[in-house]
């Protein structure tokens, strides 16, 4: 695997192994509300580091808890919400990070932080001092297994439930297009090292509360179709949360129904925001269905981003314009 380094020069695999091991102490963060592969490879990656004779620390805000359900058997031990006194001193490893500012803490931003970018998403910013970018990869959880390979470490079962978790969650059940030969090969070697496949299928897609299954409820009964259904989109609002009982990271799952639909070219599932400053402001997440379309290309015309099958961003449009702009920026791509 190869990425793309300082000031836009091609990091080697090598050169990014020698950065790891050339340093001594890390603090690990990933994006805001963080999905399967963004915590999955937080988690193996301090793990592997520490496996390797690292100081590392993981590090989160405070906002960002309680996790998602299906992410709540995480070992998060070895985790903060307040940076250390020596961050300085500190490599930043940022995974799983579009862009710098998809980590809002302001301590990780700091005049000549040295940072270690690795990600594997194609429209990634190259923030880092170093940019190990690598978007032929299935997930980032792809990218730390390769360098846990290149250090020499070999995955407790801890490691490698946390990179199968990525792995599994980017590639939607190894579905998605980006599911290539190398994600097989990684799902094999992780089922040698102690995964129980069925028993992390059953943490993350089964044993739901039934708030979700209300809200799903809520989101199939809200479907709207435009364009011959080329765009398929439902949202939820503030008062479906509030009458189901559901936190707000229970939507996720809903936009995959709308996905399946036949003729649909792009879905889209819109959800308020919830809390406190969050009045009027919409979560955006967008799939492709079709192959002719980039819905990251949608989602970075509104400052968000993502894949090219699957991608998001947050709105003040009001409805009547959101829905204008996504079949505008459907139509355009058709």
């Amino acid at each position: 695997m190869t990425g793309t380094g300082t000031n836009g020069k091609r990091a080697t695999r090598s050169q990014v192994l020698d950065e790891i091991r050339g340093a001594e102490k890390f603090l690990l963060g990933t994006h805001e509300h963080p999905d399967g592969d963004a915590l999955g490879s937080l988690v193996a990656m301090h793990q592997i580091l520490v496996s390797a004779g690292k100081d590392s620390i993981m590090f989160m805000d405070a906002d960002e808890f309680p996790l998602p359900y299906e992410y709540r058997f995480f070992s998060l031990d070895g985790l903060v919400s307040v940076p250390p006194p020596d961050i300085e001193q500190r490599t930043i490893v940022l995974l799983d990070c579009g862009n710098i500012d998809r980590n809002p803490a302001d301590a990780l931003k700091f005049e000549g932080a040295h940072i270690l970018n690795v990600d594997h998403h194609h429209d990634n910013t190259h923030f880092g001092t170093v940019n190990h970018v690598v978007p032929e990869a299935s997930c980032t959880a792809e990218i730390v297994w390769d360098l846990m390979r290149g250090l020499g470490v070999q995955p407790t079962t801890s490691i490698a439930e946390a990179l199968y978790v990525g792995l599994v969650t980017d590639t939607g059940k190894f579905m998605y297009e980006n599911t290539g030969t190398r994600a097989h090969v990684m799902a094999a070697e992780l089922i040698d090292a102690g995964v129980d496949v069925h028993d992390i299928y059953r943490r993350i897609y089964e044993g739901i509360p039934y708030g979700k299954l209300a809200l799903l409820a809520r989101g199939l009964s809200n479907v709207e179709r435009y364009d011959g259904g080329r765009l398929t989109l439902t949202r939820l609002t503030a008062e479906d949360y509030r009458e189901t009982g559901a936190e707000e990271n229970y939507s996720e799952g809903v936009i995959d129904h709308l996905r399946s639909v036949e003729g649909t070219a792009v879905a889209a599932m819109v959800r308020d925001r919830l809390g406190p400053g969050q009045e009027g402001l919409r979560k955006v997440s967008l799939r492709a269905s079709d192959d002719r379309v980039d819905v990251s290309a949608i989602a970075r015309a509104q400052g968000g981003g993502g894949h090219r099958q699957a991608a998001g961003f947050s709105t003040a449009l009001s409805w009547d314009e959101l829905v204008g702009f996504l079949r505008d920026q459907v139509e355009q791509q058709l």
